[in-house]
């Protein structure tokens, strides 16, 4: 199902829902992967805002290449500044302080100030503790004068947020979200993954780390070319529920995963809309999950449960701009056995990545608590998800950590003297995923023709024989014999 409309002095985007309606009777739960793409945007035309928080925290010095890294990798990315691009170079610590401008604002982008912000980012020195959230609010400051800019953060930090609560990060977090977008970045080796993943799910940005203290540099231009490249502020997705139907969750699952569900905004009519930050020229996958009830309902015919829709925010603009027509989501009733076991190959393929990330995660946790034969238990499945689905960033996060045995069978030796960067590698790529191949969703999977029913482990639903993915979550099941 497509739906696509162009708008004159409006971006083009395109709409397009997968899913497979079919649904036992007993079943409450429909699963959509819901596929937006961005074309023919204006790279970089619209009026951009970057603010650059450098962690500067004593341990910055613990070795000197971190702090020496992250002052070329800010140098380099204010050479990147287009001129007229606002920005601001801020020092974090258990406070936040400016270091270019000296004063709390955003300076004009051209070739003086970006000499005179290269030569004050040379000057930086360690000391400290570390709040993450005050550096953000910092951010939120500079960023409140300028609300029709397309304003992004890139955060670096090689700690854990130890100098303010839980709460009081969290605080900040709920200020900050819809305002601007973060990029986050861990050097060293002790900061904390699900940290950054936080802050990076609120925000609408994506976590990652340098395994080298020299890879930082060209990680910083990759960020800042791709928040320079944005010239949309915010796509918004509109899900209008029928009477009977309610939202479990909707869930970005590509290019990295960050779950939207508690940061939609209720606009009333059983209509809810989910904000997806900046776009630029790009395609992004999400999956929307509704509750359906067929008491009362029809049985062997489509019926519509929701309808989803864009709204974008043109560049410079406060209102939303409505794009194409509602895309129906549907239901269908049937105790049809072999309509009810197929699983859309959208559906399962991001089902599977979310279990890629959840064994990746796992397995991290379980090393770091001394379980090694659990971490290797976990990777291993996440090797054979990673393999079946060509998620080839996971698996070369996964060689760092294992010897892969079989591949497709999940079978892996943990590697003697894991270093604490490749292990942190692994926990906060763990949300990074890959779009389903095409040859994917040509040909059907193999499967056995006998056997056993087949129980769902996550859900307890009872699957045929023939099912490698449960008929109503979608997740793997567990190999027979």
């Amino acid at each position: 199902m497509k739906g696509a409309e162009s708008m004159r002095d409006a971006p083009e985007f395109t709409l397009e829902v997968s899913q497979s309606p079919y649904l036992s009777t007993s079943d409450s739960a429909v699963h959509a992967v819901v596929s937006v793409a961005a074309l023919g945007l204006p790279a970089g035309e619209a009026e951009a805002a970057e603010v650059i928080l450098v962690d500067c925290s004593g341990s910055m010095d613990q070795p000197p290449t971190k702090l020496a890294a992250a002052r070329q990798a800010t140098a380099a990315a204010i050479d990147l500044l287009r001129d007229g691009v606002l920005f601001a170079v801020v020092e974090g610590t258990h406070d936040a302080r400016m270091v270019y401008p000296a004063t709390a604002r955003l300076a004009v982008a051209d070739p003086d100030t970006r000499a005179e912000a290269r030569a004050a980012a040379g000057r930086l020195v360690s000391g400290g503790g570390t709040a993450i959230g005050s550096w953000l609010r910092k951010a939120n400051e500079l960023f409140a004068p300028h609300p029709a800019a397309i304003r992004h953060a890139l955060l670096l930090t090689d700690g854990r947020n130890e100098h303010e609560t839980r709460e009081e990060f969290e605080r900040v977090l709920a200020a900050c979200e819809g305002r601007f977008a973060c990029d986050a970045r861990g050097i060293g080796d002790g900061w904390e993954p699900r940290e950054l993943r936080r802050i990076v799910s609120v925000l609408r940005g994506t976590a990652d780390s340098a395994r080298r203290d020299a890879d930082l540099v060209e990680d910083f231009r990759t960020v800042l070319r791709a928040a320079l490249g944005r010239s949309v502020p915010d796509v918004r997705i509109r899900v209008r529920t029928l009477p009977g139907t309610r939202i479990l969750f909707l869930k970005q699952v590509f290019p990295v995963q960050s779950d939207l569900t508690d940061l939609g905004v209720d606009l009333g009519d059983r209509t809810w809309e989910f904000g997806t930050g900046a776009w630029g020229p790009e395609q992004r996958d999400f999956q929307v999950c509704l509750a359906v009830d067929p008491a009362g309902s029809p049985t062997h015919e489509d019926l519509q449960i929701a309808r989803v829709q864009l709204a974008v925010v043109p560049a410079g603009g406060q209102a939303d701009a409505v794009l194409g027509r509602p895309e129906p989501l549907l239901v269908h009733w049937t105790e049809d056995l072999k309509l009810v076991t197929q699983v859309d190959a959208k559906v399962a393929h991001y089902t599977g990545q979310t279990e890629l990330a959840e064994a990746m995660l796992a397995g991290y946790d379980a090393f770091a608590a001394g379980d090694h034969d659990g971490a290797r238990a976990r990777w291993g499945e996440a090797v054979r998800l990673a393999t079946e689905s060509g998620n080839d960033d996971s698996l070369r996060r996964l060689r760092r950590l294992v010897h892969i045995v079989d591949g497709a069978a999940g079978l892996v030796r943990v590697r003697e003297n894991l270093e604490a960067r490749d292990l942190l590698s692994v926990a906060v790529g763990s949300g990074h995923s890959t779009r389903i191949r095409p040859s994917d969703l040509l040909a059907p999977d193999p499967v056995a023709v006998t056997g056993a029913d087949r129980t769902c482990q996550h859900c307890g639903r009872v699957s045929p024989p023939t099912a490698r993915r449960c008929v109503l979550c979608g997740h793997t099941l567990e190999p027979q014999g």
